[in-house]
């Protein structure tokens, strides 16, 4: 083990060994190029492990491979939160990538021409690092939930896993995205419930059906995978307002939100008496509250001035020019809206490996070049 002291250096250093990691680690294997993926979680797919019970994918199973293997086919089934776990575990040893699981990264600097990524007494140094983590790493929730009562049990989605956490009396769940419609048809099956917030719409059929399989859900990719990228005048008119809403509910649709007895109400916008505040003015009485109400970036570790004003990282493609030798990949839409999905993440991870692949090459002809000076 190295220390502060003696730095294990590499080429290149993946920091994340999600969908978005493993992605880029199969691009650099293919190309020969040496690298080692870093990952605070104890398994390859504890990210989907550590959420709720009964999470299942949005989307089926046909769609939720990455390069080199399909997902394991189940038809149109949505694959459950164990299985994603397991076939992204299965995926790192089938091509041998080199993930090192255990290891939270705290700072990522940069001396001279190389980076440094430490973590905990570990200190790696490299000529490329690749950030490949998603959006969501710091759970979101609004500065007046400490002014609810201390009597109400409130969990983010992040903390959720089943009804069986919560208290007696109603739930209100915060959030109607795909997590908090999920979440929502649960509890309701045993609670009082209420839903706040405004929808994003839905896809309005069901996308494991014979129409959505063959035809309705591959106009879907091609319109996220070609259409709306930050290539085209409408990817790019439309991108701040998609990155500003949740995605559209895929699985469970408004009509099953009714169905299961949910109370839909304004948003929550504070707290009186201890209790939710709606826009409308009411205040709930409940026992329970559920934030699905996203996360935040997450990158105060990274200690480089690549930022821009609204706290994002400043790159093309995921090619951040501020700091040359350093990537992004699985941020939302960074190339596409579908950058940040299993069958999205793929192609921008195959780009960064070429940027690194071909920036490795040009760092040797110089080394060479100099040598013979």
């Amino acid at each position: 083990m190295n220390d502060q002291h003696d730095p294990e250096r590499i080429q290149t250093v993946v920091v994340g060994g999600g969908q978005a990691g493993l992605s880029v680690g199969y691009h650099l294997a293919r190309r020969g190029l040496p690298f080692f993926i870093l990952d605070a979680s104890e398994r390859i797919g504890d990210a989907w492990r550590n959420r709720w019970d009964s999470l299942r994918l949005f989307t089926p199973a046909r769609y939720a491979g990455l390069a080199g293997w399909p997902f394991p086919s189940r038809g149109g089934a949505f694959p459950t939160k164990q299985e994603m776990a397991d076939y992204l575990e299965s995926y790192a040893e089938r091509f041998h990538l080199p993930v090192r699981t255990g290891v939270k990264v705290d700072g990522l600097s940069r001396r001279g021409d190389q980076f440094v990524v430490t973590a905990g007494d570990l200190r790696f140094e490299c000529a490329h690092v690749v950030v490949a983590m998603a959006n969501y790493q710091v759970p979101r929730v609004p500065s007046f939930a400490r002014d609810l009562d201390s009597g109400i049990v409130q969990l983010h989605s992040h903390r959720y896993r089943n009804p069986s956490q919560l208290q007696d009396g109603g739930v209100l769940v915060v959030g109607v995205g795909n997590s908090g419609a999920d979440i929502g048809v649960e509890v309701a099956r045993t609670r009082r419930t209420w839903m706040s917030g405004k929808e994003s719409g839905h896809i309005p059929f069901p996308i494991d059906g014979i129409l959505g399989r063959y035809f309705l859900m591959r106009l879907v990719r091609f319109l996220g995978h070609h259409v709306l990228t930050v290539s085209t005048p409408i990817g790019r008119k439309l991108r701040p307002k998609l990155l500003s809403v949740a995605a559209p509910l895929v699985r469970v649709k408004p009509k099953d939100l009714t169905g299961a007895g949910i109370e839909r109400v304004p948003r929550v916008v504070g707290a009186r008496a201890g209790r939710p505040l709606l826009a409308d003015g009411r205040t709930l009485d409940v026992a329970n509250v559920i934030w699905c109400t996203g996360y935040h970036p997450g990158f105060s570790w990274i200690h480089l001035p690549i930022f821009g004003d609204d706290g994002e990282p400043l790159h093309e493609r995921g090619v951040v020019a501020r700091a040359p030798g350093m990537y992004f990949v699985g941020l939302h839409y960074l190339y596409s809206m579908t950058s940040a999905t299993l069958t999205g993440v793929g192609r921008d991870a195959e780009r960064v490996a070429r940027a690194i692949e071909s920036r490795a090459r040009r760092a040797q002809r110089f080394s060479r070049t100099a040598g013979l000076a």
